[in-house]
């Protein structure tokens, strides 16, 4: 089960990096998305901003969940605490793309809590 978690992690990694592309395009601009980028890359703001800085956060983490899973599965040790704590970690980041995308604040600082207790459980499964 925490392979299939790792899946939609995966599919969620690949929405959210479309959904920042976009809303970027809305501030940048579909020409300076296709051309050279020679010279000093815009400055985002409100939205576009947001998604760049959830993005950038889910890139810290990705690796080590990703990791984390794949060790736990070749070590025959994927139970049901790893494929819990996938599926929190999943949960956790499906959930910050709005909360940082809407600016919720301490709240989305909780949900981004939740995903690392995720991922620490999955750890722990590998023990």
């Amino acid at each position: 089960m925490s392979l299939v978690w790792l899946g939609w992690t995966l599919v969620l990694a690949f929405v959210h990096l479309f959904l920042t592309s976009a809303a970027c395009r809305r501030q940048d601009g579909v020409q300076w998305a296709t051309g050279n980028r020679d010279g000093e890359a815009p400055h985002y703001t409100g939205l576009a901003a947001r998604m760049r800085r959830a993005q950038a956060n889910l890139q810290e983490t990705l690796p080590i969940f990703i990791g984390a899973v794949l060790l736990a599965h070749i070590a025959g040790k994927d139970g049901a605490l790893v494929a819990w704590g996938a599926g929190l970690y999943f949960f956790g980041r499906l959930i910050y793309v709005p909360a940082y995308a809407f600016g919720w604040g301490p709240i989305r600082s909780l949900i981004w809590g939740g995903s690392m207790v995720g991922l620490f459980v999955v750890l722990v499964g590998l023990i």
